[in-house]
């Protein structure tokens, strides 16, 4: 089986993290950093907005299952893609929404569907979200991972990212993992 990865920062990893891990076609979803100046970072200096990198997830999906078209097109419904440096309460840099490419094509596909959403005008404000070449993954410390599904009952996941993954599976209900 072919596999292909892609970086993409929404926010909180947590939250996008619990959406990809349901959806159908994707391998793997990895919480971590990329962007930023700083090797090897820590969760404590990425939340010091100081370090340039995004809190993001590493997505493996199999492209003969899904489309990189389509997992945009789910990336960019379940964030707000219209926000600079924030997502809801989460404020700073490290928040940012963005797209790291390993490709041109995936370059390509990245922006066609950011035309795409802001010539529908599906969001009242102008996307926001940063397109940028990938240069290096730091996995996130392992709390970090699958934190939604290992915390379903702390606070912030019930009350930021179940919502989040109750949209995602109300619109993209044919695209859930079964």
């Amino acid at each position: 089986m072919n596999s292909e990865v892609i970086i993409l920062g929404g926010g909180c990893f947590w939250c996008t993290e619990a959406v990809f891990d349901e959806l159908r076609g994707v391998l793997s979803v990895e919480s971590g950093y990329c962007g930023g100046m700083l090797p090897n970072p820590t969760y404590r200096q990425v939340c010091t907005g100081t370090t340039g990198h995004a809190e993001v997830v590493q997505v493996a999906f199999d492209p003969a299952a899904i489309s990189l078209y389509d997992i945009l097109g789910v990336f960019m419904t379940t964030h707000d893609p219209t926000t600079l440096n924030r997502q809801g309460a989460d404020a700073g840099t490290q928040y940012r929404s963005v797209i790291f490419y390993h490709s041109q094509n995936q370059r390509i596909v990245a922006e066609q569907v950011i035309q795409e959403i802001t010539a529908a005008r599906t969001y009242d404000d102008p996307i926001v979200t940063e397109v940028a070449l990938f240069s290096v993954f730091y996995m996130a410390e392992d709390y970090h991972q699958e934190y939604f599904q290992n915390n379903p009952h702390q606070s912030y996941c019930r009350v930021v990212i179940a919502p989040k993954v109750k949209k995602f599976r109300d619109h993209f209900r044919e695209k859930l993992k079964k």
